[in-house]
């Protein structure tokens, strides 16, 4: 039965007092004649100083204030955005950059500034994950065009250069050791003032290109404690909150709630490279002990779907095309400690990390925790310092296919491998799967590449995660994206 909203605790209250005080100017802030600001509760604080070429470009891609030269429609193909049209050529593909654009400094989108964002990106050391394995050449051909040309024949060229951390930025956002999006994006919001991890002003861009922006502006504060972000809707002192925990969802009016099945899956990554987990059959031992069922009832209430594989029911072609996986036999656990990794920034993981903590011991593991905010244990999982990480992994964050996440996290060389996995298997599916032309065979081949990587037992998927977004009842045509790109967009507004 739904609780209703007036029973939210006092303490959550308060605890969105104390974070959210300061934070947004007045009630709904108005600002002159032309509409109110909106005001935005975020998850996550930046990590790399809302640099583009870190996840944080995922926060500009959100605010409407960073463009890239493709964007995704709801099937995941691409269609024209900075670019209007392109071809390809074996190995180079060939972009019409639009006309008419102007950056926030009031300088003009050109080829040459297109060069420069996307060297930069694929220059940069770790570089964004959708250039895993890849390599671009790009030149300028006058004003206008720009070749992209690739080691080998890509067919996926224009789904890559969709991902928010390859945004084009005006030529100021580089003349520093790091890249500063402020007053350098071409969207329809200009990012005007950051205040390191605590917020974050953006105001309308008159001059922006395409339809103008509804809002004058909007007001973002970085909330981690999710209790505290579903109480600033409930007290009405955010208009849009991201990220409400499931916890939370029950004690709101579920006008104010939107749920969306989401390409993200909860895995728990076993380190094969050092300790416990090197070992496959333990590795096994581990993945038999976790009741998934249990974790979606129990912390999830209900609001996730069991994980049979790392692709999960935003991706419906996926069941479809799986087959039974061949694993290592399991052994019995003898009283080996290991360590288990998460982070706080999703509220549910951490009470996903004790649930597991009692299922793995009662499988004859010793089982310790280390949880911190995620930008304080990224550094320390991807060097390998667990034995198992938890983590809420997006599939298709980046380009709308997931073969750039399978490569990222599971590939040899691939940036993002908590697993530390090094598996010749696993490599030669993922080159497949990325060297396969888009369509029915290249989903086949996807599949095949997760089959190679469960295989292994570097990482057992529990859960497939909802998004539970949450707008006030004056916030009209908020986007609901389940690859969180949008969330404020030109027709956002609050009346």
């Amino acid at each position: 039965m739904r609780v209703p909203a007036r029973l939210l605790s006092l303490t959550a209250v308060s605890a969105a007092s104390v974070l959210l005080t300061g934070c947004f100017s007045g009630s709904g802030s108005s600002a002159g004649d032309d509409g109110k600001r909106i005001r935005v509760a975020h998850m996550q604080p930046p990590r790399s100083g809302l640099s583009p070429l870190s996840d944080d470009a995922f926060k500009l891609s959100r605010w409407s204030t960073a463009e890239t030269l493709v964007k995704l429609d709801a099937e995941g193909d691409a269609e024209p955005a900075l670019a209007t049209k392109w071809r390809q050529s074996g190995r180079t593909w060939t972009f019409e950059i639009r006309d008419g654009v102007t950056f926030h400094d009031g300088t003009a989108l050109d080829a040459e500034a297109v060069v420069r964002s996307l060297t930069a990106a694929a220059a940069a050391s770790p570089k964004p994950r959708i250039l895993d394995g890849v390599e671009l050449t790009l030149k300028a051909q006058g004003s206008g065009t720009v070749t992209v040309t690739t080691a080998d024949e890509d067919p996926l060229v224009p789904q890559r250069l969709s991902s928010p951390q390859l945004s084009i930025l005006a030529a100021k956002a580089y003349t520093g050791k790091t890249v500063s999006p402020l007053g350098a994006g071409t969207g329809p919001f200009e990012l005007t003032k950051v205040n390191g991890t605590v917020s974050a002003s953006l105001d309308r861009y008159d001059d922006y290109w395409g339809k103008k922006a509804k809002a004058p502006g909007i007001d973002v504060k970085f909330v981690p404690d999710g209790t505290a972000r579903a109480a600033a809707l409930r007290s009405g002192e955010a208009d849009i909150v991201e990220a409400v925990p499931v916890s939370q969802a029950a004690l709101l009016d579920e006008e104010l709630i939107t749920e969306v099945p989401m390409p993200r899956t909860n895995t728990l990554y076993l380190n094969t490279e050092k300790g416990v987990f090197k070992d496959a059959s333990l590795r096994a031992a581990a993945r038999e002990a976790i009741d998934a069922e249990s974790i979606v009832k129990g912390v999830y209430e209900d609001r996730a779907d069991v994980a049979e594989g790392l692709l999960g029911p935003a991706l419906p072609w996926a069941a479809g095309l799986r087959t039974e996986v061949k694993r290592a036999a399991a052994k019995k656990a003898s009283g080996q400690t290991i360590t288990i990794g998460t982070f706080t920034d999703r509220a549910e993981l951490p009470e996903v990390a004790a649930t597991l903590q009692q299922q793995l011991q009662k499988a004859g593991f010793k089982v310790k925790l280390d949880v911190r905010e995620y930008a304080n244990i990224e550094s320390d999982a991807l060097a390998g310092e667990f034995d198992a990480f938890i983590l809420s992994r997006a599939t298709v964050l980046d380009s709308g296919d997931p073969t750039a996440y399978l490569y990222s996290d599971f590939a040899s060389d691939g940036s993002f491998n908590i697993s530390q996995l090094a598996d010749d298997s696993v490599d030669k599916a993922l080159k497949s799967a990325g060297e396969t032309a888009v369509g029915d065979a290249r989903r086949k081949a996807v599949i095949a590449g997760e089959a190679a990587v469960l295989a292994t037992d570097a990482a057992v998927p529990m859960l497939h995660e909802r998004v539970i977004q949450g707008d006030a009842t004056g916030v009209v045509d908020a986007a609901h994206d389940p690859r969180e790109r949008e969330l404020v967009t030109a027709d956002t507004y609050v009346k």
